[in-house]
């Protein structure tokens, strides 16, 4: 009995058909010259994703998991960099005279001023922002070492 199984010939099989289906449709359209019409003949492909810059023995494994929708952990960090440095942003840009100001509710005894809450608001953003920062530069300087996910 061959090493091959039943089901694994089978496959092949199909897969061979598909190759020679697609073979013979490059083949019809190289020769009706609707390939040299195309804008990218005889171009590299620019994936335009970071596929060049992507290490060799990582770029499947990073494709399986961008077709999957997952995003590695480290672009997950930028985006939450990125929102957060624009919600610290918006907390220091100065409020424009023409904005109609929120009708004030009455303070409690125990509530911070409206000054002080400000305050603390813009330095949690700001520690939240370092150190997502650092979790970062962290995370790509592990890999950078050891060359792995």
């Amino acid at each position: 009995m061959s090493g091959v199984s039943k089901a694994q010939e089978e496959r092949e099989k199909r897969l061979k058909l598909v190759e020679d289906h697609i073979g013979r449709h490059l083949a019809e359209s190289e020769r009706s010259g609707e390939l040299q019409r195309a804008p990218s003949y005889g171009k590299p492909l620019d994936f335009g994703d970071g596929y060049e810059q992507t290490p060799a023995e990582l770029r499947m494994p990073m494709k399986v998991l961008k077709d999957a929708g997952v995003m590695p952990p480290e672009v997950e960090l930028m985006r939450e960099i990125a929102a957060l440095q624009a919600e610290l942003d918006l907390c220091l840009t100065p409020e424009t005279p023409e904005t109609p100001e929120a009708p004030r509710m009455p303070r409690t005894p125990d509530a911070p001023a409206p000054e002080v809450a400000a305050l603390s608001r813009t330095q949690v953003l700001r520690q939240r922002l370092a150190d997502k920062r650092q979790a970062l530069a962290l995370r790509l300087e592990k890999l950078r070492a050891s060359s792995t996910l």
